[in-house]
């Protein structure tokens, strides 16, 4: 076996008798005080483990390990203990804070080899494990992307509007979800959630697969026969949706259908298809639907010119587009002040 330790005593021979100990297998690193131990760990990222002393002046053991506990190193580096100190109460907080093991002096050099190359054995296979779990999720992201993408350019070739939209409105929703999740504690949720629902954005429009193309190109306003037939693609999106639940991971496909059935529903619950209202909405679908609303109004279509930006602004405030959550509205607006909207219209 081969690796580094970092040796942390502030006793100079109690440092050279455990390098002379682990010289023949380990790089060895030493640390005379608990800060010069830290700049240590913070300068090799690979260290294997730590054998750590308690009482140290500048910075402890204890305080050693609360720092690594914080800047969550001890789910990769194991630290040991080794020290003369026979009070419990120091050692029971050396446990409770993070040490995998305490080693009390005088001790067997022989006997502390094996146990601490057991557990160094230990963590480098569980790391090399997580890293496994890690690349494989990776993966799987990555497919779940290149899936959407390709479902999304179907609708492309059916609404040539479609194409750009989706992409942008993928965006805004990155853009929104995170102001959302700063202003209001209640929604916060981790970046990697975000992305997720940002990519399951992608889908809201599939539904326009079963739109008949006489209606979903048509250049005039649509009849009201006809507009109830476009609402259908609401329905038809779930209904796509739970055609193939098994091929995007569970989070995703459930972040997809609700975004598909529902990014149309109003707060005041005269959206469609189910008029659902207030919070029976869920954050991420209202988030979709008001970018959804914005996007729409300022891009040119088929059967309209495009708004400004300012004009599009004002009539979502004002509710022309149907009432939206006063919190997702104040987001919106915090989100499109920066830089003059210029921030919902990057990449």
């Amino acid at each position: 076996m081969s690796g580094k330790l970092l040796i942390v005593d502030d006793i100079e021979i109690n440092r050279d008798i455990l390098a002379e100990t682990f010289k023949d297998q380990y790089e060895i690193f030493q640390a005379d005080n608990g800060r010069k131990a830290l700049e240590c760990l913070n300068k090799n990222k690979d260290i294997d483990a730590v054998l750590l002393d308690l009482v140290m002046p500048e910075l402890d053991g204890i305080g050693v390990l609360k720092e690594m506990n914080w800047a969550n190193m001890l789910k990769k580096i194991p630290v040991f203990v080794v020290t003369a100190e026979s009070d419990l109460d120091s050692l029971s907080d050396a446990y409770n804070f993070g040490a995998v093991d305490v080693i009390m002096k005088p001790y067997n050099a022989n006997f502390i080899r094996r146990r601490i190359d057991s557990v160094i054995e230990l963590y480098r296979t569980r790391n090399e494990l997580q890293q496994t779990v890690v690349e494989q999720y990776r993966k799987l992201d990555s497919l779940n992307l290149n899936l959407i993408e390709m479902l999304a350019s179907v609708i492309e070739f059916r609404d040539s509007e479609s194409g750009e939209h989706v992409k942008r409105i993928s965006t805004l929703t990155k853009i929104v979800m995170k102001e959302v999740c700063e202003l209001y504690p209640e929604y916060e949720m981790p970046y990697s959630q975000i992305i997720k629902i940002s990519n399951a954005a992608i889908l809201h429009d599939v539904g326009k697969i079963a739109i008949p193309d006489s209606i979903l190109t048509k250049p005039g306003r649509l009849t009201p026969e006809e507009f109830e037939i476009m609402k259908q693609h609401t329905v038809k999106g779930g209904a796509i949706m739970e055609s193939f639940p098994k091929v995007l991971d569970k989070e995703t496909y459930d972040y997809a259908y609700d975004i598909c059935r529902h990014h149309h529903e109003r707060w005041d619950g005269r959206g469609y298809p189910d008029k659902l209202k207030g919070d029976e909405i869920s954050i991420w679908s209202q988030v979709v639907a008001i970018v959804d609303v914005y996007d729409a109004l300022i891009s040119p279509r088929c059967y309209k010119k495009m708004i400004p930006h300012d004009e599009a602004v004002r009539m979502i405030k004002a509710g022309e587009c149907g009432m939206f959550n006063p919190k997702i509205l104040e987001a919106f607006d915090k989100a499109i002040s920066i830089n003059g909207g210029g921030a919902l219209n990057s990449k």
